[in-house]
């Protein structure tokens, strides 16, 4: 085993598979593409994905770059981040990822991705300015606590000025619109 290698690729297959479904099912979802059986399928889906992620935390914490190296680390950050039926688990695995990036093993821009959508999701503002929303007029910002000083919060955690990530948000919803027929489009995490 080289140092890149991580300690458990075969829970690194696992959660970059589950990720890459539950992603091109989002995208059908979003889209409007699921008919009424298919939606129920998927959400069942995401709750089996959701079930999986917290037999890992149980087992070993988060899933940090050192055991399943920094691919799969997304891909479970990405499981938790869209595990929005269950708070309580989505806070805890954010408590989890905190810990993971103060020990090094992860990305401090995942957790603070998933800390902002804990706080969304609790009706409550968040801190980074990573939660957006598609709404019928475009993309809005979720509330943020204390805008004037959003994009110095944000510099601490290595993510881009807002501004900026607005124009990228911009671009992605023309090039979208260019290429698909419906009025609906996929909006990707914009760190």
């Amino acid at each position: 085993m080289t140092a890149t290698e991580p300690l458990r690729p075969d829970l690194a297959r696992e959660l970059i598979a589950r990720a890459t479904k539950a992603a091109a099912r989002r995208a059908k979802r979003v889209r409007n593409q699921l008919d009424a059986v298919q939606l129920g399928q998927d959400r069942h889906a995401d709750h089996v994905d959701t079930k999986v992620l917290r037999r890992v935390l149980a087992e070993h914490d988060w899933p940090g770059h050192r055991l399943v190296g920094a691919e799969a680390a997304r891909a479970a950050w990405s499981l938790a981040l869209h595990a929005d039926d269950d708070a309580d688990f989505q806070r805890a695995a954010a408590t989890l990822l905190e810990r993971a990036v103060q020990d090094g093993d992860a990305r401090v821009q995942h957790w603070a991705h998933l800390y902002d959508r804990t706080l969304v999701n609790s009706g409550r503002p968040q801190e980074f300015g990573t939660q957006l929303v598609l709404t019928t007029t475009g993309v809005e910002l979720s509330p943020v606590r204390a805008f004037d000083s959003l994009d110095q919060r944000r510099a601490s955690v290595g993510l881009s000025p807002i501004a900026a990530v607005r124009e990228t948000v911009h671009r992605r919803l023309a090039l979208d619109h260019q290429a698909d027929d419906s009025s609906t489009v996929v909006l990707a995490e914009v760190a």
